[in-house]
């Protein structure tokens, strides 16, 4: 059977086409590859070279693949160094924190020729300095708030104690010399780093050691605050205000005041601190000394003697200060050499009528400029400049020494009159002395205490002894390791027994101690009628009422 004619149609189409198709194949195969053999090398070349790349490669891969793992290792330990320096740093700040914190202090830095404490106090001689120094020391502390109880305070006091002794006398505050620096070592044994510092005579010795112990400790971490006493000195304010150009220096120091704050130091904005209703003189000392009581008759040495202001002879009267006379007044002599000599000029006192807080002025103190009688007569029309101590004792040199001047009679024994010792000067209508009190704290509670039960603990040998922190304060921190009794259940008795044994170990704080609760004595509980009835008593003299005869003394303290 015939195929049907579309069907052969269709064969021929195709068989067209395909032969069509293989025309088209040879022709490209002769125009792009000559012959088959070069066809074949061709594709070899093309399957080295793809080789090769394929190796490249996979080597590339390969050397990617182990520096991901280095990095990885590395990052690891990389962590692990972070980790470790981050504590460590945590470990270091902290050190440095406890380190900052575990001695902190302030510092208190004290012109002591012009920021004077009370005469009051200076009178007291080395009771007055043991005063002064607790008494400072407890108001630093109070400005401290919750840190008192971990902060240090040092105090120093910078002055010309000579200098400072002759002008307290010119200006009638004080009697004594010797009370003066009797006062200042009351003041540097009361505290170990409390000191008064005599820089002697000369121009900004002082100044300069505040300066440079302010620098000092400004410097210093642990320092929290410096304290300076330098209300009255005008020439410390570009000290300051080179210092203030650092903010964080500004909240660290405070000017102590006494004299009020002068102008200059008041305009850097520094804090001020004011103590004078418990501890300075808030007026500057002046020369009360009268012009005619150091223009007697020559012959002696001359010594100054502090007297109530007169009224020149010369000068309309005008009202004069008034003030105690250390020694009785002295008349005014107004006879004068009649052959011509040279002396310095006497300082002139000029008693003005002023409000209650102005004082008298003066000429300079130690002028050493020589003048003749006719000299001196003239200067003393002039009106004297003035001046106060603390700028006086700035001086470069010494002033040189006065003329001699023969005193009259009276004026010698009133001088001869005048007590030497210092325990003989006493400050006239001197109140009687209030009850003893030992210092600070004061004196503990008085205790009750029942013999029978104080009996009962004494019995009490060795390691039966009751621990009296435990059953005072407890529990004992020592635990097991104690050596004393904690299983005991005692009476109310004997707690109040336990608490009086306790008081008779010395409290090492003494009378600075600020515990609250502290169990230890810080006076001697067995004074009776005068007299310190314990045998072998642990507490030092002065933990005694002043005249307590005491029958032995055994220096000890409490173990427990």
């Amino acid at each position: 059977m015939e195929p049907r004619p579309s069907l052969v149609a269709f064969l021929q189409r195709y068989q067209d086409l395909a032969t069509y198709q293989d025309s088209h194949i040879n022709l490209i195969k002769w125009l792009l590859i000559p012959s088959s053999q070069d066809l074949l090398v061709y594709a070899e070349s093309i399957e080295s070279t793809l080789r090769a790349e394929n190796t490249e490669l996979a080597q590339r891969v390969h050397e990617r693949n182990l520096d991901y793992e280095d990095a990885t290792r590395s990052r690891r330990e990389l962590q692990q160094r972070i980790h470790a320096l981050e504590t460590q740093l945590e470990t270091s700040i902290l050190t440095n924190e406890q380190i900052k914190n575990s001695n902190s202090y302030v510092v208190v830095l004290i012109d002591g020729d012009g920021l004077i404490f009370k005469p009051e106090l200076i009178q007291q001689g080395l009771a007055g300095g043991k005063k002064a120094a607790y008494t400072l020391r407890s108001a630093i502390l109070g400005q401290c708030g919750p840190h008192g109880n971990e902060i240090g305070v040092l105090a120093q006091v910078y002055l010309n104690l000579a200098g400072l002794s002759k002008a307290m006398r010119r200006d009638g505050c004080l009697e004594n010399e010797s009370n003066l620096k009797d006062f200042t070592l009351g003041f540097t044994q009361a505290k170990a780093t409390f000191d008064f510092v005599d820089v002697g005579h000369g121009k900004e010795r002082a100044d300069n050691k505040i300066k440079e112990m302010t620098k000092w400790h400004l410097r210093n971490h642990n320092c929290k605050q410096v304290i300076l006493g330098i209300s009255h000195d005008a020439g410390y304010a570009p000290f300051l205000d080179e210092l203030f150009q650092e903010d964080s220096v500004q909240h660290q120091i405070t000017i102590l005041e006494g004299v009020p704050v002068v102008r200059e130091l008041r305009a850097i904005g520094a804090n001020i601190l004011n103590l004078n209703s418990i501890l300075f003189r808030s007026q500057k000392l002046v020369d009360r000394v009268s012009e005619s009581a150091s223009s007697e008759s020559f012959g002696s040495p001359f010594t100054p003697v502090p007297a109530t202001p007169v009224v020149e002879h010369n000068k309309p009267a005008t009202p004069t200060i008034e003030m105690k006379p250390v020694v009785p007044t002295v008349p005014a002599i107004s006879a004068v050499p009649a052959f011509p000599v040279t002396v310095p000029t006497p300082p002139v006192v000029r008693a003005t009528a002023t409000t209650s807080n102005s004082v008298a002025s003066i000429d300079s103190i130690g002028s050493s400029e020589p003048q003749t009688p006719s000299s001196a007569s003239a200067a003393s029309t002039s009106t004297p400049a003035a001046t106060t101590y603390a700028k006086a004792i700035k001086s470069a040199t010494p002033p040189p020494p006065p003329p001699a001047i023969k005193l009259p009679a009276h004026t010698k024994a009133a001088l001869q009159q005048q007590p030497s010792s210092r325990a003989s000067h006493k400050t006239p209508n001197k109140p009687k002395p209030v009850p003893w009190n030992p210092g600070p704290r004061g004196l503990d509670p008085p205790l009750q205490v029942s013999q029978s039960a104080l009996d009962n603990l004494k019995k009490r040998k060795d390691s039966n002894k009751l621990c009296n922190n435990h059953y005072l304060r407890g529990p004992c921190s020592k635990g097991d390791s104690c050596n004393f009794e904690h299983n005991y259940k005692p009476t109310k008795e004997e707690l109040v027994a336990i608490a009086f044994l306790t008081r008779l170990n010395p409290c090492s704080g003494g009378q600075e101690c600020d515990v609250d609760d502290c169990i230890y004595g810080h006076h001697c509980p067995s004074v009776i009628n005068g007299a310190c009835t314990h045998p072998y008593c642990k507490f030092d003299k002065e933990d005694h009422p002043p005249g307590t005869k005491i029958k032995a003394h055994h220096k000890g303290s409490h173990d427990r």
